[in-house]
């Protein structure tokens, strides 16, 4: 069987060498190709440098998918270098800041104050604790009262902001962006809309630029949109994004719709977006 099969590659090489220079490049790389499959059988996994990376991806746009085979790594292997890449791009070197931590008694101290008088809100409570020679700033003791899940004063009793979210969640759009790495790592930025009650989700448009007057055409186009499709929204709920101008507000405030802007770095309560 060897024997034979010898026979026809040694017809076929002859053939290709009869036909010129073509045909003996041909022998070549075919020889090329075999001899690359034989060290790959008794070589391991080599080492490539950023330059061989480089390189590879390089040529690999140029190359026509037929000759993908000769490659020593697969098409995987590139995007996820390129992963690689869009991930250091976005990696930022941590940094511990912040206020030391509030003593546990004086934590304590303030949840009491906070149940036991419901009026009292955090700059009384400031006051309170000054007057006991605690000095307390009030934006700690609101962070404090908001993260035992005590509202602000006067009222810390009545449905949450989840509690309102799905009471009425067929009124309530929320937005926000996300962004999309080119290949060769330029970043666009995608505006988008969800509703909160069928979770369907509008994805308007997309630029390396979100300026005022793109946020606000498409927020013309989204309400053109829902226009069509006879769906009235009650709420827009969006973050504090620069990105967002006072036209873009406008737009949903002629729909007789009311935006919520949530609080500062609170992913939290735009989270049906954010997860999204």
């Amino acid at each position: 069987m060897l024997f034979v099969l010898s026979l026809i590659a040694h017809a076929l090489a002859r053939l290709l060498a009869r036909s010129g220079d073509d045909g003996s490049k041909d022998i070549e790389i075919l020889v090329l190709r075999h001899q690359l499959k034989v060290l790959r059988r008794r070589v391991g996994r080599p080492k490539l440098r950023a330059t061989d990376r480089t390189l590879l991806a390089s040529v690999a746009r140029a190359l026509p998918r037929a000759r993908c085979a000769s490659f020593m790594v697969t098409p995987h292997t590139l995007l996820r270098w390129h992963r690689e890449l869009v991930r250091r791009k976005w990696t930022h070197r941590a940094r511990r800041t912040g206020r030391p931590p509030i003593d546990p008694e004086i934590r304590e101290l303030i949840c009491r104050m906070a149940l036991k008088n419901p009026r009292w809100g955090c700059v009384r409570i400031q006051g309170e604790l000054r007057g006991l020679g605690i000095w307390i700033g009030a934006t700690t003791v609101r962070t404090l009262l908001r993260r035992e899940g005590l509202g602000p004063a006067p009222r810390r009793s009545g449905p949450s902001w989840s509690e309102f979210l799905r009471a009425q969640a067929h009124g309530i759009l929320a937005c926000d962006f996300f962004t999309v790495e080119t290949v060769f790592l330029k970043t666009l930025y995608v505006l988008f809309f969800i509703e909160l009650s069928t979770r369907r989700v509008h994805v308007t448009g997309a630029t390396t630029n979100p300026d005022a007057s793109f946020v606000t055409q498409q927020a013309r186009n989204l309400a053109f949109d829902l226009e069509e499709r006879d769906i009235h929204v009650r709420f827009l709920v969006r973050d504090r994004d620069s990105k967002y101008s006072g036209s873009f507000d406008q737009v949903f405030r002629t729909e007789d719709a009311r935006v919520i802007l949530t609080p500062i770095r609170a992913p939290k309560a735009n989270a049906f977006a954010e997860r999204w």
